[in-house]
């Protein structure tokens, strides 16, 4: 049997997904050496917009793209996978494509790899800033042997979030994301191990949630706070919860919390390039945004 050739490769249809095809798109994340994530499909499955390529040969996906959209502020555009055997033959520049022009008039942000870089560039996406991914084991206490150091003031507390915070947390998200994301924000509960809020004085300063990537992997994210000293007591505190190794995707210019990982046991495994599309900036209130739910959802 002959492989298609790369001109009716990129010439496939492209349908939408639905939840029936969660296990397609975790094979085909396995097929890249991604973890399977079948936890997060499913929020990004029911939260946003699938499109997918079969694969000619019959099995599962040869290709996804996702979008999520917040309204006319933005949409954010993630999983752009190419199972290995059709790779490098023009379907993800066609489903970008495909993409661009659904969602046209609505500016668009992802994060890119190295790798996918060039091809959004080429599309005419721009660089608009950087997301260092750091991992491992949580340590409380420094390589020295001291405790960590306690940025917050007295007066923060964190505790876990209530039925009752998710307006107080639809309103601080939109001043530090600049769109509607009450869509998401509404599945955190149920999506989450854990949400913990954090108060100051009975002002809701911040907010973070713990959500489990494959079997040994716990993820910080999304994480919304006032300042560097209210991400870092989230964090500390969704740490203790759980055993697991942690992975958080920081905005790169937090250096300050980054440090702070650092000493806490959490080293760089990898970078991305946040990029727009009909924007020249990102809306909101950029200090205020330390990580994302995941790179997918912007």
């Amino acid at each position: 049997m002959h492989s298609p050739s790369p001109h009716s490769l990129a010439n496939l249809p492209i349908r939408r997904l639905n939840r029936g095809d969660l296990v397609p798109c975790a094979d085909l994340c396995e097929d890249r050496g991604w973890p399977r994530d079948e936890h997060r499909w499913g929020l990004l499955l029911s939260a946003g917009t699938g499109y997918g390529i079969d694969a000619p040969d019959g099995k599962g996906l040869a290709a996804t793209c996702l979008t999520t959209s917040y309204g006319s502020g933005l949409t954010a555009v993630g999983m752009l996978l190419v199972a290995g055997r059709y790779a490098r033959q023009g379907i993800a520049r066609r489903l970008m494509r495909q993409v661009m022009e659904t969602e046209k008039g609505a500016p668009l942000a992802l994060y890119a790899t190295d790798q996918g870089r060039p091809l959004y560039e080429d599309l005419g996406f721009s660089p608009v800033g950087r997301a260092e991914r750091v991992g491992g084991r949580w340590t409380p206490v420094g390589p020295s042997g001291s405790p960590s150091t306690a940025l917050c003031t007295s007066s923060v507390t964190t505790r876990p979030a209530s039925a009752d915070d998710l307006q107080a947390m639809i309103r601080l998200d939109l001043t530090a994301f600049g769109a509607d994301r009450t869509h998401l924000l509404a599945r955190l509960p149920a999506f989450s191990d854990r949400l913990q809020v954090a108060e100051d004085h009975g002002e809701l300063v911040g907010y973070a949630a713990l959500w489990p990537s494959g079997p040994t992997t716990a993820v910080v994210g999304p994480l919304v706070a006032r300042d560097t000293a209210v991400a870092q007591a989230l964090i500390t505190d969704l740490a203790a919860t759980t055993d697991r190794p942690l992975r958080i995707d920081v905005e790169h210019r937090h250096k300050e919390l980054l440090g702070l990982l650092a000493d806490r046991g959490l080293k760089p495994v990898s970078r991305t390039t946040v990029m727009t599309y009909g924007t020249a900036e990102l809306p909101g209130d950029a200090a205020r945004r330390f990580a994302p739910l995941t790179p997918a959802t912007g």
